[in-house]
């Protein structure tokens, strides 16, 4: 195998194409993964912005096949996909179980760790599933977000009862959707954009606009924006006692009425990474069809090209074909 491969590279908030990227080593307990295809997810473009200062190869949404593996036990020639926190595993959020939030930890192509947008990858054995053979790549790569999505209902108890809103129907939104229609919730989702709207209403789930929300009375609300308005939107839809579910970072400063969230009682969750075997499964079974998210597909030598696409109003999923 060649010692050099092709990639993207960010660095001083630039994307590039390299064709002289060195060949990852995989590191004690690591796979190395050569990449068929990867995502192109909101929070890469927010690096291009300055969110997180990382220099090195972007991209965490991925679907591959293991070139090789420590100790094998059948792993070569498995397509995969992988979570994308590595953790240290010794620290004390670590040995108390909670690795999403190692002290230590690295994030593939976020946080010290070259991710996705290239030939090949390393992550730990530990960190990779099997991808079902009945799920298709352009399937399987989605995994990641929809995961992301499931994490919701790992924090939130949704009850057939609940009257839950969503506020934005994007690229992560739109799978949001999908798996809260799953638990019989009362669902209604603010999207702004004609496409967006048609793929929602094609899965019967209602379409709302802003006017037609009413103040404190949703139980659950899931903000998928990323912008200051979407949560104010949030926090006057959300009853007393209700939920708020903030699906997506804020950059910079988000001015909040803590006082009125006190009176309120109203709860705030975080809610980033979440379970893959589940969302395997709900691929494998067909119960979320991720395909028609999927606007356009670029060769990896295009990825710049695709990046720029993928920032484009209204635009759901990009992916790149590294394979």
């Amino acid at each position: 195998m060649k010692n050099t491969m092709n990639g993207i590279w960010l660095e001083n908030r630039r994307f590039s194409f390299r064709d002289d990227l060195p060949v990852p080593a995989p590191g004690e307990g690591e796979a190395l993964v050569r990449v068929k295809l990867a995502g192109i997810c909101s929070t890469d473009l927010e690096l291009e912005k300055g969110y997180y200062p990382y220099a090195g190869i972007p991209g965490h949404e991925f679907v591959g096949e293991v070139a090789s593996a420590p100790g094998d036990a059948g792993w070569t020639g498995q397509r995969v996909v992988g979570e994308i926190n590595v953790a240290c595993l010794e620290c004390e959020a670590c040995r108390a179980g909670r690795t999403h939030h190692c002290e230590n930890r690295t994030v593939l192509g976020i946080k010290d760790h070259d991710g996705a947008f290239a030939e090949y990858l390393v992550l730990p054995v530990r960190n990779l599933h099997r991808v079902p053979a009945g799920v298709p790549d352009e399937e399987a790569v989605f995994t990641e977000p929809l995961a992301a999505a499931l994490e919701i209902q790992e924090q939130v108890h949704i009850h057939p009862e609940d009257r839950v809103l969503l506020i934005g129907a994007g690229r992560l939104g739109q799978l949001i959707a999908q798996t809260l229609a799953l638990t019989g919730c009362s669902l209604r989702v603010l999207a702004r954009h004609p496409r967006q709207q048609d793929l929602l209403l094609s899965r019967q789930i209602q379409v709302v606009q802003a006017g037609e929300i009413e103040a404190g009375r949703s139980d659950v609300v899931v903000e998928a924006t990323g912008s200051t308005d979407g949560f104010r939107l949030a926090r006057q839809a959300v009853r007393p006692g209700g939920t708020i579910v903030l699906k997506s970072t804020y950059k910079g400063q988000l001015e909040v009425d803590f006082s009125s969230v006190v009176v309120d009682e109203v709860r705030l969750v975080g809610s980033r990474c979440g379970p893959f075997p589940p969302a395997l499964s709900l691929l494998e079974s067909g119960r979320v069809d991720p395909l028609p998210l999927i606007d356009a597909r670029f060769p990896l030598a295009d990825a710049p090209q695709g990046l720029k696409a993928a920032a484009g109003r209204g635009v759901l999923k990009v992916v790149l074909d590294a394979g």
